[in-house]
């Protein structure tokens, strides 16, 4: 399962992703010489283009999407020389016949990567298998949405597994390709500086925020659909609270690591009635200011009316020995004041003072992983402040920043999905979710849409621009805790 493919296969070519991410990214491994030399790359979706037509489109995508200053001609025309687009129609046997002539022989290796609607995977999948695109020497990347609950996401997981096994199946979380996601596992098990103090008896809570400024974008049907429990929770946010709560694996593979994250998704404590309302707050923002724009609100934006969460704030907990009794915050939202996506680790404070009675006050360390707008990692410690100290000792809470962009700086900073696509082409699975991670996930998620339709929940109003709901506020205030903002 290790071996290079020979051609890649993406559906959904001339989409939004495939211009933002997709083909920027290619183009990059290709600008580091990591891709194969003999690397096909086929684009196909409904539009009617032939080669030069989408070799056109992609250098505008590039032109648009790429880094100032990193696209190079010579690079650039080598790239585009790899395209090649074949218009298909999913209803259409004979455009599944000519996707397997534009491929080839697929006992050199293919990659199919699928971005279509979770409708078009079983048709799409069982156009593969007909033309022979389904066989052991082929692996299948599915980019979410997988699903809107357990039933429907092993309902598509079935008819995946039906033509690619488990381990010829690579799910993407795009979260997982980014740096600070993956330096999250470096910082806690290349360092024996953290993971001794990293369970309950050290740490007092977690926070775990992704806070968007826009709104629907666009994706109006897709995310009234959805809401943000099921757009970011159950994904994003479930899989960065099991990189941070995991058990270290035996090893760096992908058996180990997942196994482990699985562990800690099976392990999250299942809502009840009473806790629903307890620890878990809604809204919907209204109208509002972001950085004095005027901003309309959702439904607004929507055009009808709604009860679909935009903002969701919740408090988990993992029952195991490691993490027992240590709250664990979740808030994400749409509209909020900034974007910003960070992981929050607030230690306990030192057990008795011995600078108390001479005046200073301690408070705890707190570690904070940013991973956008910019990938940080910062300590925050206590440190005394200059000076004779005749009126008594004064400490101060001081920063110890490592700053990737400043650390790394001879390195390209790189798009989440270079790294996705790379592990695909080379067969490496250990950043992409496995089955019974997403289904554990799902059950969680279940559990509390369930609760929220037995007690009648509706989402609170809340200004865009502002933090959501009040009650947000005092989900963690309850507990002496301020989110960090």
């Amino acid at each position: 399962m290790a071996d290079k493919v020979s051609a890649l296969l993406l559906f959904g070519a001339t989409g939004d992703l495939a211009r933002r991410m997709l083909l920027p990214s290619l183009y990059g491994l290709d600008a580091d010489g990591l891709l194969p030399d003999d690397l096909t790359i086929i684009g196909t979706a409904r539009s009617e283009l032939d080669d030069d037509g989408y070799r056109d489109k992609a250098k505008q995508a590039l032109d648009e999407h790429l880094a100032a200053g990193f696209y190079d001609p010579e690079i650039g025309e080598r790239f585009l020389k790899r395209l090649a687009y074949v218009p298909l129609d999913i209803a259409d046997e004979a455009g599944f016949q000519r996707l397997a002539e534009a491929v080839g022989d697929p006992a050199r290796g293919l990659a199919i990567f699928l971005s279509t609607a979770p409708s078009l995977f079983k048709p799409t999948i069982d156009g593969l298998a007909a033309v022979g695109l389904a066989c052991p020497t082929v692996r299948m990347a599915l980019e979410k949405p997988l699903g809107s609950d357990l039933k429907s996401s092993r309902e598509i997981n079935d008819s995946v597994a039906a033509a690619f096994p488990e381990e010829r199946t690579f799910r993407i979380d795009h979260y997982l390709g980014k740096e600070t996601v993956q330096n999250l596992l470096a910082l806690r098990f290349a360092n024996s500086l953290f993971e001794p103090l990293w369970n309950s008896t050290h740490i007092d809570h977690v926070q775990i925020s992704v806070a968007e400024t826009v709104g629907i974008e666009g994706r109006g049907d897709y995310y009234d659909g959805a809401g943000a429990l099921r757009d970011m929770v159950q994904n994003h946010m479930l899989q960065l609270l099991a990189l941070v709560a995991m058990e270290p694996p035996t090893n760096f593979d992908a058996t180990a690591v997942r196994d482990e994250k699985v562990k800690v998704l099976r392990s999250l404590r299942r809502p009840t009635s009473e806790t629903i309302a307890a620890h878990i707050v809604t809204g919907q923002y209204g109208r509002g200011a972001i950085d004095g724009q005027t901003m309309p609100g959702y439904v607004e934006e929507l055009g009808r009316d709604s009860s679909t969460e935009t903002f969701i704030a919740l408090k988990a907990y993992v029952d195991n020995w490691r993490w027992k009794g240590v709250p664990f915050y979740l808030r994400t939202g749409k509209r909020l004041p900034e974007r910003q996506t960070e992981i929050f680790i607030q230690f306990n404070g030192v057990p008795y003072s011995i600078f108390a009675a001479r005046g200073a006050a301690t408070v705890p360390n707190k570690l904070v992983i940013g991973l956008q707008p910019e990938e940080t990692i910062r300590l925050l410690v206590m440190a005394k402040t200059p000076g004779l100290d005749r009126h008594g000792i004064r400490l101060r809470e001081v920063p110890l920043d490592l700053g990737l962009a400043n650390a790394f700086a001879d390195q390209r900073r790189r798009i989440a999905y270079e790294r996705l696509l790379l592990d695909l082409i080379e067969g490496d699975p250990t950043l992409f979710v496995r089955r019974d991670e997403v289904e554990a996930q799902w059950e969680w998620i279940d559990a509390i849409r369930a609760g929220w339709s037995e007690a009648g929940v509706a989402p609170r109003p809340y200004a865009a621009g502002t933090w959501g709901p009040s009650a947000a506020i005092a989900l963690t205030e309850r507990d002496g805790v301020s989110w960090h903002e």
